[in-house]
């Protein structure tokens, strides 16, 4: 049984993974962290194997490091922090850290599709779509499918209520057009990428581990 706090517990990310770990049969919920609920990330990690920070990005730093070198391992789903300053505050760390951009499954194929057509199109921009409380902009989903793609790729950030996580890509070349998009309809999406996250972050070869696609694709 792999024992799962979660830091970040009362956002919207937070409350959809406390619901997927409490349903999934190897996990078992261990602690719900959050200001908002007057509960510290210390107070929960002796009883955590793994910690899963759906925090902000000012915070997602500091908390891997303080769980990693508590010897807990962490999954990040926070984005918007910088990957150097990460990589030197686990370095050395007990803990595994895993962190992807997006968590879900058709997000990463639509950057490994992206990512190889670039190599045949002229050109190619990306117009993101999120919800108006996100914090990043360009989010973290575009950036890294834009320093995957070939050449410079222009980045479109459009905030609206009522989208949860949509991304196109679009690529142009001589007299055609294609579009890679993938649209999000609810959180859960990202779910069983969490708990691969959650179940594979022990068994890391190296730490940090950046990117859903270093799991799918080892």
């Amino acid at each position: 049984m792999i024992r799962v706090a979660v830091a970040g517990a009362a956002g919207r990310m937070g409350a959809t993974t406390c619901a997927a770990v409490e349903a999934a049969e190897d996990m078992e919920l261990t602690g719900r962290a959050d200001p908002s609920l007057d509960v510290s990330l210390e107070s929960v990690l002796a009883g955590a194997d793994v910690v899963v920070d759906f925090t902000i990005p000012s915070m997602a730093v500091g908390n891997a490091r303080l769980a990693a070198h508590a010897g807990v391992h962490v999954v990040i789903g926070t984005t918007g922090w910088d990957d150097g300053e990460l990589r030197s505050a686990v370095a050395g760390a007990p803990g595994k850290v895993f962190a992807a951009a997006n968590f879900a499954i058709g997000a990463v194929l639509m950057m490994r599709f992206a990512a190889e057509a670039s190599k045949h199109m002229a050109g190619a921009e990306i117009v993101e779509y999120h919800r108006p409380g996100k914090l990043d902009k360009p989010s973290g989903t575009a950036a890294r499918t834009a320093q995957a793609m070939a050449g410079d790729v222009p980045i479109h950030s459009i905030r609206l209520p009522g989208v949860v996580a949509d991304q196109d890509v679009i690529l142009g070349d001589v007299a055609q057009t294609l579009t890679i998009r993938h649209v999000t309809t609810d959180r859960t999406s990202f779910m069983p990428g969490v708990l691969l996250a959650i179940r594979q972050v022990a068994q890391l070869p190296e730490s940090p581990v950046i990117g859903l696609e270093r799991l799918l694709w080892p």
